[in-house]
This record gives structure tokens, C-alpha cells and sequence, in this order.
């Protein structure tokens, strides 16, 4: 049940073909958590190029899947991208994990995957 994301884009993009629509759930599925997870590693080991890609590579997916966590995204991309050590995301970092943990799970039972 979307919660925590939204089908409009992805259906209009889908141009009412279902097969499709599952398609790009599945390669939400099998991309975005392997990005958080360079993400989460990235931080932890001050890789801002890590980072910085990963950010970058699911921010369309989220813009396209409408998901509430589009600026703490950004904010983790800007400090990849500006090698901002001094800055402190880890509330943006807990809450970006929070939110795709709870995607994937109701992607996973929406669609059966």
C-alpha cells in the first residue's frame, strides 16, 4: 500500500502498461538499497566521491517514485559533492535509511517481489 511512496509518475511514465510499472519497482528493489548501503559505507569512511555517486545516482528514483525524502537526499549528495566534513548528517543519513527501509518493504508486498 503506498505509504511511504507514490505511483503517479511511474504509471505515467508506464503509459498504463502494469508489466512496466513492476519492472521499475523491481529495479528500484534491486538498486537503490546496494546505493544506500555505499552511502551509509561512504560516511562512515569519509568517502565524499562514495557519497556524493550514490546520492546523485537515486535521486531521480526517488523524484520519480515521489518519496518524502528528496532534500535529505540532496543534503547528503552536497556533502559528498562539497567534501563538507565539518557537517553533521547523520540525522539526514538515519532518516533516508528509515524511509527506503520502509519503501522496500512495501514495494516488496505490494508487488509481490
Amino acid at each position: 500500500m503506498e505509504v511511504n511512496y507514490k505511483l503517479e509518475k511511474v504509471r505515467e511514465l508506464a503509459s498504463g502498461d502494469d508489466d512496466f510499472v513492476t519492472a521499475i519497482a523491481s529495479a528500484f528493489l534491486e538498486e537503490v538499497p546496494e546505493a544506500i548501503i555505499q552511502i551509509n559505507e561512504g560516511i562512515t569512511n569519509k568517502n565524499f566521491h562514495q557519497v556524493y555517486q550514490n546520492a546523485h545516482k537515486i535521486k531521480p528514483t526517488i523524484q520519480m517514485f515521489d518519496i518524502a525524502i528528496l532534500d535529505d537526499v540532496l543534503v547528503l549528495q552536497d556533502w559528498g559533492k562539497f567534501e563538507k566534513i565539518t557537517d553533521d548528517v547523520s540525522v539526514e543519513q538515519e532518516r533516508v535509511n528509515a524511509v527506503i527501509k520502509a519503501v522496500v518493504s512495501e514495494l516488496k508486498s505490494d508487488f509481490s517481489l
